[in-house]
């Protein structure tokens, strides 16, 4: 009935079309791995150590012609929690994982634990290092799981892939319900880098000094959970969270420093605060302090989020979506943060069930991974169907006819085929309004509706 009317369908076409601006990249029904041969995979299977249905991708990573994906031990069985696939190579359909920086590295040797055990995310520098942020946990979802080693940072040289450095976060920067998923790395100076370690659970941020090497945790209010977003639904899979701290992304300043963008999961709002506060001890531990974090704004109902990015060439933040199965922006120049002044860049209940990680790579390219996360926990994937994506774009096509484009333009082609559908050629001239506004507004109550 609400299809009779013209305006709705434009709403929807208009989203269906101009929205969705992500294609699949990469895609896997079940992950596998290089063995290296037949013979050493069916033994890996047969001692349990690869339990294929137990490997889930998490974190995303792309540094020139490698794609890197960790596969965290939520579940005993996990061959390797470190991999990556070759973008000159390797193809489209369940490309096989090979593990970095090799199988010794995932692997019991004389009796101690793996070099990496469980990292969740991970990031590769613009100095060629690559920043894992290893939990030490495996079993997260078993009865008993195994704690290995407390949280620890390792650096790898991506030139030669040799480990470079090994930092285990201090015990007195931890808590008992500590779990950090998440790192940032303000990296504009090489020797004189920081790496922000985001504790969920903590809820807390750790800053590290690359030249120190040393660290140091900053509370504020602002990391912690809002009760009310708490309650979740993704594909019918009703769940309560309670993730504090989560998105970090870095826009670099003129003075040397850089804005921290960050928010908890369970949490509607955005937060910021400059890393002139946070890399000095004293400033980022006092008291004083509390009114240099400043509060932006919210999203809207429903707009929990994940992992974050910014791309420095065009100052646009993006963002995963994870209760609406979206990734959205936001232009990090604009004073205001509100739902009008953000773009949705991809929304789809199929290709984008729970968007987990989110990069922008040295190339101007746009990168998020989806893998259907909380059937995974709470209820168990269909392997007969595609459950995990690697999806991408150019960032200009992305933002194109959003609010964070630098100028909001209409496209003939979309004009066009909605126009051809409602059978009104006037419509090219006099949509474009609507086509941003619907792209801009986060939460479209009705959209969802339909799209579900």
């Amino acid at each position: 009935m609400f299809c009779t009317k013209p305006s709705t369908l434009l709403l929807l076409l208009t989203v269906y079309v101009s929205c969705n601006k992500l294609n699949i990249s990469y895609q896997w029904r079940i992950l596998d791995f290089d063995f290296g041969s037949p013979e050493k995979r069916q033994a890996a299977i047969n001692d349990k150590s690869f339990i294929p249905e137990n490997n889930l991708p998490l974190g995303l990573e792309v540094y020139k012609n490698r794609i890197f994906v960790t596969v965290p031990r939520w579940k005993f069985g996990v061959a390797a929690s470190l991999a990556y696939i070759d973008r000159t190579t390797d193809p489209m359909e369940s490309p096989m994982l090979k593990p970095y920086p090799n199988w010794d590295a995932h692997r019991p040797l004389g009796g101690e634990p793996p070099e990496i055990v469980s990292p969740f995310r991970i990031r590769a520098d613009q100095c060629g290092r690559l920043w894992v942020l290893d939990t030490g946990l495996e079993g997260l979802l078993e009865e008993n799981p195994n704690i290995y080693k407390n949280s620890t940072v390792m650096i790898y040289d991506l030139h030669n892939d040799e480990l470079l450095r090994t930092y285990e976060i201090p015990y007195e920067q931890t808590t008992e319900d500590s779990f950090f998923a998440n790192v940032a790395v303000e990296d504009e100076d090489c020797e004189n880098s920081f790496a922000y370690f985001a504790d969920l659970g903590g809820p807390g941020l750790v800053v590290y000094s690359w030249k120190q090497n040393r660290s140091w945790k900053v509370k504020h209010n602002y990391f912690h959970i809002k009760p009310v977003a708490g309650d979740m639904t993704v594909s019918g899979i009703n769940f309560q969270w309670t993730d504090g701290l989560f998105g970090l992304a870095l826009r670099p300043e003129k003075d040397g420093y850089s804005t921290l963008f960050f928010h908890p999961m369970t949490s509607f709002d955005e937060f910021s605060i400059s890393t002139r506060i946070l890399r000095d001890e004293a400033l980022a531990t006092s008291k004083d302090s509390f009114y240099e974090f400043k509060y932006l704004g919210g999203r809207g109902p429903k707009s929990q989020s994940g992992a974050s990015f910014l791309d420095k060439k065009t100052g646009v933040l993006f963002y995963a979506l994870v209760h609406l199965n979206a990734v959205a922006c936001w232009r990090t120049t604009n004073p205001a943060y509100t739902m009008e002044s953000q773009g949705r860049i991809y929304m789809n209940n199929i290709t984008m069930v729970f968007p987990n990680d989110v990069k922008v790579d040295n190339e101007g390219n746009l990168w998020v991974l989806s893998d259907r996360l909380p059937q995974f926990m709470y209820t168990s994937l269909d392997y007969n169907d595609v459950n995990f994506r690697i999806l991408s774009a150019k960032v200009s096509e992305a933002i194109k006819g959003t609010a964070c484009a630098s100028k909001l333009v209409k496209d003939p082609d979309i004009m066009e085929k909605i126009a051809t559908k409602l059978g009104d050629k006037n419509l090219i001239s006099k949509s474009a309004s609507s086509e941003n506004k619907v792209c801009n507004l986060l939460i479209v109550g009705l959209v969802v509706a339909f799209l579900r």
